[in-house]
């Protein structure tokens, strides 16, 4: 599995190249790519700067905002067909995002919304090769926040993203798995087609109604299984990028290059101990 640095670890405070090299000094493998930021160079560029720092590119975060109003998405949308062309480009195939898990409207209605805009995403994508990973959000609070209740578990977003086209999957997140119940033997049935990306994150010992989305553990200092995640994970055969997403946990009031080597030390050690390094 590639260890991949994402841009959260770090609070987003580096750019593009630098946050090549913020990778590369702290000993990651791979890196998640900021799309438009690289977009502003060509893509033989940017794959110089990755083998310049030794790296594979991870993931990219869909450029198209699917939350909002339509006509934030169809904006957003007359982009996306260059951006999956040029993620083609620069060997990385993989794009991803999150739904939220309530909703203003009842679910018949927000998934009516949320499959008609993932559909035609995918059809853009397609057309690249590009597999989108979709990510389901488990807390208690986000589920909570709007009067309706949408997509949390994990089995049903499986099936969800399975109606949005064959390149459509799962944005595999440990922590989201954890909160929302899911088991290792949900990740085998999901499959090795269904995961497009994995997020790491641990999670503290705490009532579910204290539980926030912005304060998340290191791998391997909470209470997850990680012996039946990555288990599961080797068992459907998954290679790709696996990528520490940790906020909060005072990783923002330390350098950046200490923030990022961190959360890879912990990762790493992790993964070695579990014997999928």
């Amino acid at each position: 599995m590639l260890l991949t640095l994402n841009p959260v670890t770090i609070s987003g405070r580096a750019a593009w190249p630098q946050l090549a090299e913020v990778a590369h000094q702290a000993g990651y493998s791979g890196v998640e790519i900021p799309i438009l930021q690289v977009m502003k160079e060509s893509p033989e560029q940017v794959m110089a700067t990755l083998a310049a720092n030794g790296l594979k590119p991870g993931a990219i975060s869909l450029p198209t905002e699917i939350r909002k109003d339509d006509t934030s998405f169809e904006k957003d949308l007359a982009g996306l067909a260059h951006a999956a062309a040029f993620a083609a480009a620069i060997g990385c195939p993989r794009m991803g995002t999150w739904i939220p898990s309530s909703a203003e409207v009842p679910k018949p209605e927000q998934h009516k919304l949320m499959l008609g805009r993932l559909r035609k995403v995918c059809g853009i994508l397609e057309r690249s090769q590009v597999r989108l990973g979709i990510e389901f959000l488990g807390p208690l609070h986000i589920r909570k926040r709007y009067p309706h209740e949408f997509i949390w578990k994990m089995n049903e977003m499986v099936a969800f993203a399975r109606e949005c086209g064959a390149n459509c999957g799962l944005m595999l997140d440990s922590w989201h798995w954890h909160h929302a119940g899911a088991t290792a033997e949900d990740i085998v049935k999901a499959g090795r087609e269904a995961i497009v990306h994995v997020h790491l994150a641990d999670a503290a010992d705490i009532a579910p109604e204290k539980v926030m989305d912005n304060e998340r553990l290191l791998p391997g200092e909470g209470i997850l299984n990680w012996k039946g995640f990555f288990g599961a994970l080797k068992e459907i055969g998954y290679k790709d990028a696996v990528s520490p997403e940790v906020f909060g946990r005072g990783l923002k009031d330390l350098p950046m290059g200490e923030a990022a080597f961190l959360a890879r030390d912990a990762s790493s050690k992790l993964m070695k101990s579990l014997g999928v390094a």
